[in-house]
């Protein structure tokens, strides 16, 4: 596939500006040309850049980095010893094989790093750094929906497997209800959290993505929730999203709502119960202090 410039620039973070120089002084970087003379990249440049921009991160000079082969560069990212560049290294590789469909790699480095750390470490230090530097592009349909799908899909199974790893957890409360609301389907985030709850030994009804308030609130009304909790990537439908979260909190006044993502801090704060949670950080102080 190609890539464009601000696209390049998205996932390694080196500033198209920077790119432009760097191709002019230097040999690792050729892109072709589109018939109306815009540069596209290959999955091969891709990777190149995010080797050279992690080795310039760390004090390498460019032209010394020009002058080594691509075996050369992946051998100086492994002597970096600092244990954010392995970490930035690991988050490059996952996107070279979400580039490249190899899903076999993606999920063989992703559980080479579960096995030393654990779920939760590898999720907050790797996959979700992972799942900011390629969202962008995901939102905007630039990346085509398989190499999504295929990436997520590896996430979610390791989170579900986790999950069941877990003792039933008691019904008692506090008692929460996770849900996505109808038309959202990206659920990673908030697989995380019931993760989380249920590690803490919390009670979880989860519901999953897509759910109609109408069957969300025949649920809460036999269940009788202290929470509901949603955590959104992005709303493509913001004025349904409000009317949805405004028949929750009129129909549901004694339960509070959780919202967290970056939506929280756009959505209006005319519900009195709704809890805005910027990030999924804070989402976790939140609820350690369930």
């Amino acid at each position: 596939m190609g890539f464009t410039i601000k696209e390049l620039e998205t996932l390694t973070g080196v500033k198209a500006h920077t790119i432009r120089i760097w191709e002019q002084r230097y040999g690792f970087l050729k892109p072709s040309r589109t018939a109306t003379n815009i540069r596209t990249y290959n999955n091969d440049e891709l990777k190149t850049l995010l080797t050279v921009a992690l080795l310039n991160k760390y004090g390498y000079k460019i032209s010394r980095i020009d002058e080594m082969n691509a075996e050369q560069r992946h051998r100086e990212v492994l002597n970096l010893h600092f244990q954010d560049a392995q970490h930035e290294h690991l988050i490059n590789e996952l996107i070279g094989c979400m580039v490249d469909l190899d899903n076999y790699g993606f999920e063989n480095r992703l559980n080479g790093y579960l096995a030393e750390h654990g779920l939760e470490e590898t999720l907050v230090t790797i996959v979700f750094r992972f799942l900011e530097k390629t969202g962008i592009l995901w939102q905007t349909g630039r990346i085509n929906p398989a190499h999504e799908h295929i990436v997520s899909n590896i996430v979610r199974q390791k989170i579900i497997s986790g999950i069941e790893s877990l003792p039933p957890a008691p019904d008692a409360e506090p008692r929460l209800l996770l849900f996505l609301p109808e038309g959202e389907f990206h659920e990673l985030g908030l697989l995380y959290v019931f993760y989380l709850l249920r590690k803490r030994g919390c009670y979880v009804l989860y519901l999953g993505a897509n759910m109609p308030l109408k069957d969300v609130l025949y649920v809460a009304r036999l269940k009788r929730p202290d929470y509901c909790y949603i955590h959104l990537t992005a709303v493509i439908h913001r004025p349904a999203f409000q009317r949805f979260i405004t028949g929750l909190s009129n129909q549901l006044p004694d339960t509070r709502i959780l919202l967290s993502g970056q939506v929280a801090a756009e959505t209006p704060r005319n519900a009195p119960n709704l809890v805005p949670l910027q990030s999924l950080s804070a989402a976790i102080t939140y609820i350690n202090g369930l």
